[in-house]
């Protein structure tokens, strides 16, 4: 009787008795919405600075790639109008808002709900002009028509970083991520189309093994689409590691690799299924058929890309561009990250930066 009261007053505390803060596990927060000194840098710059040094990525920041060199080609002039067509953080926005004043303006555009509204606050925050900025929610597969709508001779330069910003990469309940639990989810806009899971269970072996094989170039596409689809239909892959755990069991012990070439594989596989949910390849075909209109004669562009689905739309669109008359000048050759650079910055290793320059003619 005596232990059963003990049971009773141990699961029933005294409601005078005010709630304990709940602690953290470990010397560090591991959960993404427990890292409270890296969301907020301005408090805890120290802090951020250490992993900085440690050549990582802040959790819920991101850092721009090759700000320096897509300054480089697009040589933004006081006073022009420029053009970020995938807005994420913000970082290359700044460095062009900087370079576009006095008089210059920048328009910004981007299909996240989550994050625009931060990032437009960040680069309002810096003290601008507040014509100098204009943003808006969109996705960039309809710039053109924005663009001319805002600037209708067209814009000096114009921006694109393809990759995913680090915020959506680290939050695990955007669905992006394998590194922590979450739903499968992995839509730019959480308001519209359809999720990873709805999508998984649409597919076929084939239409699947396809999607893995083009947007990812997984040269296991076929089996890891059987094992994929397989495991969905026993029970449904509705979170982020089950997608993953069922990945990393067909490179250990399907194909017997190595157990850093079956993380790769989920990083390609997250990566294949994160296009196809947001149909990438298309919106970015879309915007390559209009993009030079998007330029005034002698208006610049940089893409940054970062796996070879995307770069070779970019470098095709530029090549026929300039054989037609349209470009006056293209990259010969990509541009990669420095070695600092990607030593400092691991995300920036796969990415390539193609440009092109509008020809001065109007016909």
């Amino acid at each position: 009787m005596a232990r059963r009261v003990i049971e009773i007053i141990m699961s029933d505390p005294s409601p005078d008795k005010p709630a304990r803060r709940p602690r953290y596990s470990g010397k560090n927060p591991r959960r993404f919405d427990q890292k409270y000194k890296e969301h907020q840098p301005e408090r805890y710059s120290a802090d951020v600075a250490k992993v900085l040094d440690a050549g990582k990525t802040p959790a819920g920041s991101h850092r721009p790639i090759m700000v320096q060199e897509i300054l480089d080609v697009l040589q933004p002039r006081p006073g022009e109008i420029a053009v970020d067509g995938t807005l994420g953080h913000g970082g290359h926005a700044a460095e062009l808002l900087k370079a576009i004043q006095p008089g210059g303006r920048l328009i910004g555009v981007d299909a996240d709900p989550i994050e625009l509204p931060r990032t437009e606050a960040r680069l309002r925050s810096l003290g601008f002009p507040a014509e100098s900025l204009v943003v808006k929610r969109m996705n960039f597969a309809g710039l053109a028509r924005f663009v001319l709508d805002e600037s209708p001779d067209g814009a000096d330069v114009l921006m694109l970083d393809l990759g995913l910003s680090s915020m959506q990469i680290d939050d695990p309940a955007r669905g992006f991520t394998y590194k922590g639990d979450g739903p499968l989810d992995m839509r730019m806009n959480p308001e519209r189309g359809k999720s990873a899971i709805d999508l998984l269970s649409t597919l076929g072996v084939a239409a699947l093994s396809r999607i893995l094989a083009e947007n990812a170039d997984e040269p296991y596409s076929i089996e890891l689409a059987e094992a994929i689809l397989g495991a969905h239909a026993r029970n449904p892959l509705t979170t982020t590691r089950s997608l993953a755990a069922v990945v990393r069991t067909l490179y250990l012990k399907g194909v017997r690799q190595t157990e850093d070439e079956a993380e790769n594989a989920v990083r390609r596989v997250f990566q294949a299924l994160r296009i196809a949910v947001n149909d990438e390849l298309g919106s970015l075909d879309l915007l390559l058929r209009s993009l030079a209109t998007c330029l005034k004669p002698g208006g610049r562009v940089a893409i940054l890309s970062f796996h070879s689905g995307e770069d070779r739309r970019v470098k095709a669109a530029f090549k026929d561009g300039l054989s037609t008359g349209v470009y006056a000048a293209i990259a010969a050759e990509p541009t990669r990250a420095s070695a600092s650079e990607r030593r400092g910055n691991p995300r920036s290793t796969s990415a390539k930066l193609r440009f092109a320059t509008r020809s001065a003619r109007t016909d």
